[in-house]
């Protein structure tokens, strides 16, 4: 089996982004970084704040419309497209539907071979990192530490609330090679 796809999920703030670049600079081989910031980033201005679109409401809460999950869904296909024509792969990011999340990425990376790992970290740590940050609305990591995990399978986890990225990126990689 020769993996091409790493897939991090874990909530707001939990350490995924750091991973990402530690294991980019400990893989031996290059590897692309796809994140679910990028792509909200992405969508159109009207897109952001709209019901059709992505909505951050004051206590963290985040809420998707159809026009976002089409986006989504044609993302993931393109991703799943980069890896299927030979790039190695990371995702970095947030199942806001947990299980459901997690099988819409199943179903663009069907036939890759993928490593499922779930990122997590205390919400009370997380929701510090969210402040210290300071580009979150405040509560989002309290509400996603726990809420992305429910229902979905991984074949790795690590934990951020005391352990560093890199170590975090070496154990990772060490189930890649």
């Amino acid at each position: 089996m020769t993996i091409r796809m790493i897939i991090l999920n874990g909530g707001s703030s939990s350490g995924k982004s750091g991973i990402v670049r530690c294991l980019q600079a400990v893989l031996p081989e290059p590897w692309l970084a796809f994140g679910i910031d990028t792509f909200v980033d992405a969508l159109p201005a009207r897109m952001q704040a709209s019901d059709a679109g992505i909505t951050f409401a004051a206590d963290g809460g985040v809420s998707v419309g159809p026009d976002f999950r089409a986006l989504e869904a044609a993302w993931a296909e393109g991703v799943a497209a980069t890896a299927r024509a030979g790039a190695r792969i990371i995702v970095d990011d947030v199942f806001l539907g947990g299980a459901a999340s997690q099988q819409r990425w199943r179903k663009a990376l069907d036939g890759l071979d993928v490593l499922w790992v779930g990122v997590r970290c205390e919400g009370a740590v997380a929701a510090g990192r969210e402040i210290a940050r300071g580009d979150r609305v405040r509560g989002m990591a309290a509400s996603q530490a726990d809420a992305v995990h429910e229902g979905v399978f991984y074949d790795l986890e690590v934990d951020t609330t005391h352990t560093e990225s890199l170590s975090c990126a070496r154990t990772i990689a060490a189930h890649v090679s």
